[in-house]
């Protein structure tokens, strides 16, 4: 063999290597923000399961509230099939914009369910409500901190797939498109944990 044919070939097998190591990469990245994203899926359905009990303890003393608390429940709902459309999609972008909508109406009705539960002593004083109260701010906490590690991990995976050559090699395998951060309606609420005082 010519040294040539010796110089196409290894130059042939070392752009084969590097573009079967980006390609493992980006598979690497995605599966990441992936798994993060099942993580904030583990807050949000705890979230979802408190809120029921919440409401539920709620309704004893809220007896001309009924329209706060239908909003919750169903903003709940709303939230949940759009976690529950992400989840079936693999992390769709449109279903991530989705589901940060619901995400913001459903934090929006629970601030407006704290304004309605100050003016009922009772209710604030109830060890139910308060031990409930604490479990979903520490929820809370946790869905911001699992948000952050999916925006993390997405941002690693879109400035990766965004660079040349990266860009190139990752469209002839199919990843095209960028993946979405999961951004709420309202970020600069969603920052501090809501504010369910009960003392």
């Amino acid at each position: 063999m010519s040294t040539s044919g010796i110089i196409f070939f290894s130059t042939l097998a070392v752009l084969l290597v590097w573009g079967v190591a980006i390609f493992n990469q980006l598979v690497a990245l995605t599966n990441r923000y992936k798994n993060a994203f099942a993580q904030i899926e583990v807050q949000l359905k705890r979230r979802y399961d408190l809120i029921p009990n919440l409401v539920e303890t709620a309704k004893g003393y809220l007896t001309h509230e009924r329209e706060t608390l239908e909003a919750v429940i169903a903003a709940r709902n709303e939230a949940a099939a759009a976690l529950s459309a992400v989840t079936q999609s693999g992390v769709d972008p449109t279903a991530i914009k989705t589901l940060s909508g619901a995400e913001g109406a459903l934090g929006s009705a629970l601030g407006k369910l704290n304004v309605v539960m100050e003016a009922y002593p009772d209710l604030k004083a109830s060890e139910n409500m308060q031990q409930l109260s604490e479990e979903l701010t520490s929820t809370e906490n946790r869905v911001a901190f699992a948000r952050q590690g999916f925006n993390d991990a997405v941002m690693n995976f879109n400035t990766y797939r965004q660079s040349f050559p990266n860009i190139v090699i990752g469209n002839f395998f199919g990843y095209r498109e960028d993946a979405n951060l999961l951004e709420f309606e309202d970020s600069a609420a969603i920052q501090q944990a809501p504010s369910i005082s009960f003392s």
